[in-house]
């Protein structure tokens, strides 16, 4: 049964003396793991030594655990050193162009109270525009900010557990409704994990209750004798609690079966397909230290469209603030591929409920409990992104709304028994990170206040002299400039193109979160108001397949449910809006009295401040309607994946796993530039006219 499973390690040699840690807590000091620094140290490995196999329910000492030590970094693959070495200076750009931001806010503020003075008046939309200046900055600011505290580096090994050795581990594959080859997917690439095959069982959680799936489980058990099937009972009137519900009705379920629970608990999406290393990665990081409760690694896509114009790949999430995150000691569970241990989840009362982010919840739980988390940058489980704007919607607010619902019932991480074992940074970050979304209810209205002061004529940018002026523009361009090389260097593990995915994503993204704060806290109940994700107007019933190029709707239809029922006509009256308002301006500006440095003087206070926020917040808010006209084309779920003709199990092709770029690509990127290089030829002006 196991000769395939270590077929791979049979052939090293006889190890000499490892080196040996000790991990234990204050009542078990004598358990230590093995860490053997290279391969040829390993100790050979009987591939059908049976008697080396405990039964589920037993387990094995610490002492006989073997890690493997394969790199002193998880992520030199997607972070090479050079990549690394310019990574590192990141705390230091980061605080440069933040303290550059601070400066020229502090010198327009400056600069309009000293008009205010000498003109013996009151601006009201030159402070508007300053703080809508400040406010569309936020997401920027907040990432420099949150990047300048990444101090500590992060030195997390590439470990690998080996041998027989190892803890029984219950797989959940959670499900709900999903379509059953997707979920058959992941059931197969679960079923053969790298991982001795009575150490660990296969369950897969139907909250959905569907009979195919039921009897496709019932079938391939044959094969695999470690696979369960589990429903749980749905009582009517009950909180069923949604995934966290699922994952407690299993958690009581595996407790009951005659071999016991296992010791770690490990959840699989129903979409995500784990790598063979997945469990013996996950499972190392956790054996070397009791206080460990969770590793877990980033969600990764193989059908991500060529551009990504939605923003989905979560580039800068796994590649930037999760390794920030994990070396500040606060590494978030990211909801799929994660192994826990089941004392842990004992120890804060079982998985907790009433958020939508269990796997949010479920770690600031651990942290709280004084318990360690570990983010684990490796590539080891491959999932789908949403391939409607619908369901992309749904996902993106929900994940808002469960973020703010942890939030809620820890305190924002301020205070409370819950989160007494917290330390400094974690929470901050328990902070940070929830208070940034309350933070862009705001920025919505600073994002509209921009065409409102180009409409409605008044002075926007106050100076008494030309020295303010120019001073004015050389402190933006020195922020903006910094901005650029802080981004560049913050976002390169990631790639800078998808940084700027991320930010259009930020505020065309605004409505949507807003609509969903408002309804779920605000909004009274007798109003309507209720904890939900956004949700689509109008009758869905027949998909767009807008990635199918085969079957895409249409594209008055398509237009019809981006604009109408997903609400985009926001997106659109904003546009209008903005354009109309660029236009008076202009015409406003052709029409005062004077020479033509008075035109010039009101077209750069106003129309052409730079940067030209915008023509920012205008290309941002065209992503919903541009997505319409022109979708990505996708090739199907199949066309991605390698089968195996013999076992069926299929894992994503190599190209698949890899970002691509469409020619529209290109259109985001000149704008961008353009603008860069008018900040430059402004600044540059304030230094020849004089």
């Amino acid at each position: 049964m196991y000769s395939s499973q270590y077929s791979s390690t049979t052939n090293l040699v006889s190890p000499v003396e490892p080196e040996e840690k000790d991990k234990g807590n204050e009542g078990d000091r004598n358990r230590k793991v093995k860490i053997y620094e290279k391969a040829s140290r390993l100790p050979n490995f009987a591939p059908c030594d049976v008697t080396e196999v405990l039964p589920f329910k037993d387990k094995h000492s610490s002492s006989s655990y073997v890690v493997e030590r394969l790199a002193d970094v998880d992520d030199l693959e997607t972070r090479p050193p050079l990549v690394k070495a310019i990574h590192k200076t990141m705390p230091f750009v980061t605080c440069t162009a933040l303290t550059a931001s601070f400066v020229y806010f502090g010198f327009r503020i400056y600069c309009t109270l000293d008009a205010q003075r000498a003109y013996q008046k009151i601006y009201p939309m030159a402070w508007v525009f300053i703080i809508a200046e400040m406010f569309t900055s936020i997401p920027q600011l907040f990432y420099a900010f949150y990047s300048f505290l990444a101090l500590k580096s992060r030195r997390r090994p590439k470990l690998r557990l080996r041998g027989s050795a190892v803890p029984s581990v219950d797989v959940f594959v959670t499900c709900c409704k999903e379509d059953i080859d997707v979920i058959m997917d992941t059931v197969r690439a679960a079923c053969v994990v790298d991982y001795p095959r009575d150490r660990f069982r296969v369950v897969v959680c139907d909250d959905g209750g569907d009979a195919q799936v039921k009897q496709a489980i019932t079938n391939l058990r044959e094969t695999y004798p470690n696979l369960i099937y589990w429903a749980r009972i749905k009582v009517k009137g009950k909180p069923h609690h949604f995934k966290a519900g699922n994952l407690i009705a299993a958690t009581d379920m595996v407790a009951t079966l005659p071999e016991g629970p296992g010791e770690f608990i490990a959840a699989l999406d129903a979409d995500m397909i784990p790598e063979p290393e997945w469990l013996r990665t996950l499972m190392a990081h956790l054996v070397i230290d009791d206080r460990m409760s969770l590793a877990c690694p980033p969600q990764l896509f193989y059908n991500l469209p060529k551009g990504d114009p939605l923003f989905q790949s979560l580039a800068s999430f796994a590649r930037v603030q999760e390794v920030i995150k994990d070396a500040n000691g606060v590494a978030w569970c990211t909801g799929s591929g994660y192994a826990v241990r089941r004392a842990a989840i004992e120890s804060i009362g079982g998985w907790p409920t009433g958020s939508l982010a269990e796997d949010v919840f479920t770690s600031s739980m651990l942290l709280g409990k004084g318990w360690k988390t570990a983010f684990v940058h490796e590539p080891l489980q491959w999932g789908l992104v949403p391939d409607t704007f619908t369901g992309h919607l749904k996902q993106r607010t929900r994940w808002t709304l469960g973020t703010l619902q942890t939030a809620v019932k820890l305190r924002f991480c301020l205070w409370g028994a819950d989160v007494q074992g917290m330390s400094f940074s974690q929470r901050l970050s328990g902070f940070l990170f929830p208070f940034d979304n309350l933070v862009r209810l705001v920025i919505s209205l600073a994002v509209l206040a921009i065409p409102i002061g180009l409409m409605s004529g008044k002075v926007l940018v106050l100076y008494t002299s030309e020295d303010q002026v120019n001073w004015q523009i050389r402190l933006c361009f020195m922020a903006f400039m910094l901005g650029r090389v802080a981004e560049y260097v913050t976002f390169l593990p990631s790639g800078y193109r998808l940084s700027r995915r991320d930010f259009d994503a930020s505020l065309w993204m605004l409505p949507y979160n807003a609509i969903t704060i408002f309804q779920s806290f605000i909004l009274p109940s007798w109003l309507g108001g209720k904890p939900m994700a956004f949700s689509p107007t109008g009758s869905l019933t027949s998909e767009l397949n807008e990635r199918d190029a085969s079957s895409r709707a249409p594209l008055w239809k398509r237009l019809k449910v981006v604009i109408w029922d997903c609400k985009a006509y926001i997106h659109l009256t904003f546009i209008t809006f903005t354009v109309t308002a660029v236009a008076v301006a202009f015409g406003r500006a052709m029409s005062l009295e004077g020479d033509a440095s008075v035109k010039y003087r009101y077209i750069l206070t106003h129309i052409c401040w730079p940067p030209m926020l915008w023509i920012l917040s205008g290309v941002a808010f065209s992503v919903p309607l541009r997505y319409a006209i022109w979708p990505p084309t996708v090739p199907g779920r199949e066309e991605l994946l390698e089968r195996d003709p013999m076992t069926s199990v299929a894992h994503p092709k190599r190209e698949s796993k890899q970002a691509h770029w469409s020619k529209l690509t290109l259109f985001h990127e000149a704008i961008y530039t353009l603008l860069t290089i008018y900040v430059i030829l402004a600044f540059s002006a304030t230094l020849i006219w004089r």
